[in-house]
């Protein structure tokens, strides 16, 4: 059975996953629906754009901007050859994405590399949190414009881990946030774009999440991510991780990027602990982050 260029064109638009393709210079010449779907820019914001120019700017796990280092994609173009990697990438409301990203070489009739093709896979936990979202929302237990859980449900939410702890000896910690100077920024450019900054902020829990854990909103600036069956050095490096996505994330705002950073306190819980008890250490050592400069995690 052959396919003529129309079913090809049918079957690559309606994939699920993202997949765009460019030229030798990383000029954007493709972009189908999971692509706009997965980072929320459109083809005709991004078709004709270089890939790197204030779009998906891909970042690894440390924070390191691929397009300005080793871009898998132009090492492809380079050296013809396949590459598979996880990589975050900038969603236009301004959070970053985890993506799995596959790239080959595109070439014409005589062999000759005149481009490459990205595919990318959203493997974030999207399912499992519209499926909370819509049950918190029954509850009246979340928090309007972030879409996260309030505190109320973050209280509930302690107390039951409280009991599995009790119950089944299950290990959990908090992470306590504040975005810093936010004040400062709300009085800059406003409510409207300081909101926008707690939902991107917000958006990066919720895409980097692990199933089984709770990020929530405790009051204005201030988050708490729930953190289950951890140990203190993989709190940190997941803290440390959410830390450093959100300093490399940003949106744009009458043609300026603006983003912010986050300080944190980390801590597990103790067997005597509290909710009052834990949470005031945790928020004890967010304060020491600040007073240490910010945009860093203290644990303790």
């Amino acid at each position: 059975m052959e396919l003529n260029k129309n079913s090809f064109e049918k079957i690559i638009e309606n994939l699920h996953d993202g997949l765009y393709l460019v030229d030798r210079n990383r000029i954007i010449t493709y972009w189908n629906k999971a692509a706009e779907g997965i980072s929320g820019f459109s083809a005709e914001e991004v078709v004709g754009k270089p890939c790197s120019d204030s779009l998906l700017t891909h970042i690894d796990s440390d924070g390191c901007n691929l397009c300005q280092g080793t871009c898998p994609l132009a090492e492809t173009i380079a050296d013809g050859r396949s590459r598979e990697d996880e990589v975050f990438l900038h969603h236009k409301d301004g959070h970053r994405v985890p993506v799995s990203v596959r790239v080959s070489p595109l070439t014409d009739e005589n062999g000759e590399i005149v481009g490459g093709i990205e595919l990318f896979t959203d493997i974030s936990n999207q399912t499992v949190n519209e499926l909370r979202i819509k049950e918190l929302e029954k509850l009246a237990l979340l928090d309007g414009l972030t879409q996260l859980a309030n505190r109320t449900y973050i209280e509930r939410e302690i107390e039951s881990r409280f009991e599995e702890m009790k119950r089944l000896n299950v290990p959990f910690g908090i992470l306590f946030m504040d975005i810093d100077h936010f004040k400062k920024f709300n009085d800059l450019y406003g409510h409207d774009v300081g909101d926008n900054v707690l939902k991107f902020v917000a958006n990066t829990f919720v895409s980097n999440t692990r199933p089984f854990d709770l990020y929530g909103r405790w009051g204005g600036e201030e988050f708490i991510g729930i953190i289950r069956c951890i140990n203190s050095e993989d709190l940190e490096r997941l803290g440390n991780r959410l830390r450093s996505l959100i300093e490399k994330s940003y949106i744009i705002h009458k043609e300026e990027k603006l983003s912010v950073t986050i300080s944190m306190g980390a801590t597990l819980v103790n067997e005597d602990d509290s909710i009052e008890s834990l949470t005031k250490r945790a928020d004890i050592l967010l304060y020491q982050s600040k007073e240490a400069g910010r945009n860093r995690l203290t644990l303790g």
